[in-house]
């Protein structure tokens, strides 16, 4: 059997904390190996990056996410039920409702709810003169998809649930207040989408049949039963919130513009394959998610190395992104790299890999895409903007990442 290059320490926690996005990288690198073992939170873990590397962690099947996530992400994020914890046939069959949810019409209907709520605000921004764009892209997309998912929310509510879903996704890459702020406000809102399942139940709402309050509030499982009110309301916010969460993805879209402002100029035309390209690479080149954990559901081999179940598996997705032997020159932020071929289901993957209807791959990543390029469009030919000097520099060592200034804009006016 093949040896794994071991670290040999107490435990590496506090230094992935510290060191965020470039902790998993840095081991690969002292180890000279893409295969190393190490320990957080006290236990031994295998971490894994590559393309291989995702190929083997996406095998359907091979992996369960129970056990794999640290307590406090699972409660910020997911919660106990959610469809991220499931395997085999109970999670094909939850993942089946969530694909029922992204058909292309529903996800043009959502880019389109996208549109006027970022027309409805761009007056207002024009108004003060200046706006955060990480900020209010966040309020953009919470009303755009709670409209759409079958909770329109009025003007206070619409801010509360933003900094709810923010907290949330704040929260879930720290430890301590932000993490503490994350979980609390995460049962209030929890609390706010139970009300609404069960409105639904007892027939107070009557959302539309093609909406995601309806599919979770009647939604039959593998069993034959629906979900509890709780898990439910659960899957309603993993329809919600990860939507919000775009807005980390549309700040970068400004910083990259900013950056390479050559691109604005070449996708002020009717090319959508450009467009795409250009939201791809934004997706590859900045950080969103660091890594993804799984326990082996059962024995199997790897290159060698005996896999026994219960083993934790760590596959760094950020590292993955910027591996070499996958990307030319991947330091450098290129789109046409999407236009010559380099990425497949398995070395492109911000949101996960392989098959959306057969592994635990993100199905939202068409809504992400279709946000996103609806979100450029509006920066390149909806609106005038100036960028005054701020701190556009992105920490590495903050999960999940911004730019430190969230990408102050003034000067604003409606082109």
């Amino acid at each position: 059997m093949s040896e794994i290059p071991t670290e040999h320490r107490l435990d590496g926690t506090a230094e992935f904390l510290s060191k965020g996005y470039e902790f998993l990288p840095e081991r690969f690198r002292k180890a000279g190996s893409d295969m190393v073992r190490t320990r957080l939170m006290m236990q031994e873990v295998t971490c894994v990056q590559g393309e291989d590397a995702a190929r083997m962690f996406y095998e359907p099947d091979r992996f369960t996410r129970k056990g794999a996530l640290p307590p406090t992400t699972l409660m910020a994020l997911q919660d106990l039920g959610s469809v991220q914890r499931m395997s085999g046939p109970a999670h094909r069959s939850r993942k089946r409702m969530f694909l029922s949810l992204m058909s292309p019409q529903r996800v043009q209907a959502l880019g389109e709810e996208f549109d006027r709520q970022w027309r409805a605000r761009l007056a207002t921004w024009a108004e003060r003169g200046r706006a955060r764009l990480y900020v209010e892209a966040g309020e953009i997309l919470t009303r755009a998809v709670c409209a759409w998912a079958g909770s329109p929310l009025d003007e206070p509510e619409a801010g509360r649930r933003a900094r709810e879903f923010r907290a949330m996704i704040e929260g879930a890459g720290s430890a301590g207040p932000r993490n503490w702020r994350g979980l609390a406000l995460r049962a209030r809102t929890e609390h706010w989408a139970r009300r609404l399942v069960r409105k639904v139940r007892e027939g107070e709402l009557a959302p539309e049949p093609d909406t995601a309050l309806y599919a979770v509030a009647h939604h039959l499982d593998v069993d034959g039963e629906r979900l509890s009110i709780p898990v439910a309301a659960v899957e309603y916010l993993n329809v919600t919130r990860p939507t919000v969460a775009v807005d980390r993805f549309i700040a970068f879209c400004g910083l990259a513009l900013h950056e390479h402002p050559q691109w604005r100029e070449r996708l002020a035309g009717d090319d959508d394959s450009l467009l795409e390209a250009f939201v791809q690479e934004v997706r590859r080149f900045y950080p969103f998610f660091p890594a993804v954990g799984g326990r082996a559901r059962q024995a199997f081999e790897w290159r060698g190395v005996r896999f026994e179940k219960g083993d934790w598996v760590l596959l760094d997705l950020y590292g993955t992104l910027h591996d070499p032997r996958s990307w030319t020159d991947p330091e450098r932020f290129d789109p046409e790299r999407f236009q010559r071929g380099e990425a497949n289901a398995f070395n492109f993957i911000p949101q996960g890999a392989g098959e959306v209807a057969k592994t635990h791959r993100c199905p939202g990543e068409w809504i992400t895409i279709e946000l996103m390029k609806r979100a450029v469009r509006q920066l390149v030919s909806g609106m005038t903007y100036d960028v005054p000097p701020q701190d556009l520099s992105v920490d590495l060592g903050r999960m999940p990442a911004l730019p430190a200034s969230r990408f102050l804009m003034t000067g604003i006016r409606p082109a």
